[in-house]
């Protein structure tokens, strides 16, 4: 008669279930990785508690009884919920297994991802992406909110309780409309842009920020084109029908000049451009695993785009 109060061990739910599935003692502690004897044990420990015969063993064969038949199914789900359990509780310690939300503005989501997407699949194989893109502020209120794991934006974040990880630089790019004077060199001066209608993006995205950072370091007052876009693919198809000139960050412009079908020309020295780095919540304890995942992200962005990591 079962004992009501005796509560199987996990090692003898796994061995029931392990001799089950191999008809052979030897085989089932060789999957399980223990010796014969240990395998043996569990098992016979497991029975007496439960005050039933689960195999019959004999010189020849492995049989599971019928009370065995029975039990079967709820001790394989036993030891799968087991393995799950655990699986799950490293992911939770482990931001790099299991799934992280991680967050992109709208300047780096369209041209990094291919190559960031794909490579963490083969480097980090235990680890989903869930991707959220949006403007600088919003990712960093809900990262601040706990609704993202972490993002990847444009440095500084000039935001408390946030940690900065800097990954890559990258210098911006003139485009301009076809057959503009400036088309193609190599050392156009950042003063220049005061001689130049220059389009923005829509208020909130930090690439306008930026472009203005550029034409304030340079001492100019920017002469700002009529025309706003929402996204840098409207800006640089602007820019192709002749509406003024924009700024594209390096990693933009193999997708963004060839689609748009507009002129380049770069800055001289020191070029204008920008950071890129990972945040994440400085209250989350997780720094080792976040510094490991921006630098397998600068490794595989800087082998496939013109930027540059940063020690």
């Amino acid at each position: 008669m079962t004992d009501k109060s005796f509560q199987p061990t996990l090692a003898g739910l796994r061995a029931f279930v392990a001799v089950a599935e191999k008809q052979h003692f030897g085989s089932a502690a060789t999957a399980l990785g223990v010796s014969q004897s240990t395998l043996s044990q569990a098992l016979a420990s497991l029975e007496a508690g439960l005050g039933t015969r689960l195999v019959e063993r004999s010189t020849r064969s492995v049989r599971v009884t019928t009370e065995g038949i029975r039990l079967l199914p709820l001790a394989r789900a036993a030891v799968e919920a087991a393995d799950t359990f655990t699986t799950t509780a490293a992911g939770v310690s482990d931001p790099l297994q299991g799934s992280i939300r991680l967050g992109f503005i709208p300047t780096v989501a369209p041209y990094v991802l291919p190559t960031v997407l794909s490579g963490l699949a083969s480097r980090l194989p235990d680890l989903t992406v869930r991707v959220v893109e949006d403007q600088t502020d919003r990712l960093l209120l809900v990262l601040r909110e706990g609704v993202l794991d972490a993002a990847l934006i444009a440095l500084p974040a000039d935001t408390s309780g946030v940690t900065e990880i800097p990954i890559y630089a990258e210098d911006f790019v003139l485009a301009l409309p076809p057959g503009h004077r400036l088309a193609g060199k190599s050392r156009v001066p950042a003063a220049t842009l005061a001689e130049l209608p220059l389009l923005l993006l829509d208020e909130g995205h930090c690439l306008r920020d930026q472009a203005l950072d550029v034409c304030r370091s340079a001492g100019i007052q920017a002469e700002l084109a009529d025309t706003r876009a929402a996204s840098l693919t409207t800006a640089v198809q602007c820019v192709a029908g002749g509406l003024g000139v924009t700024l594209i960050p390096d990693s933009a412009v193999s997708v963004e000049a060839t689609r748009g079908g507009v002129a380049l020309a770069r800055f001289g020295a020191p070029r204008p451009g920008r950071r890129i780095g990972l945040v994440f919540r400085s209250s989350s304890g997780r720094d080792d695993s976040y510094q490991r995942l921006a630098r397998i992200i600068g490794e595989l962005v800087s082998a496939e785009l013109p930027v540059r990591l940063i020690a």
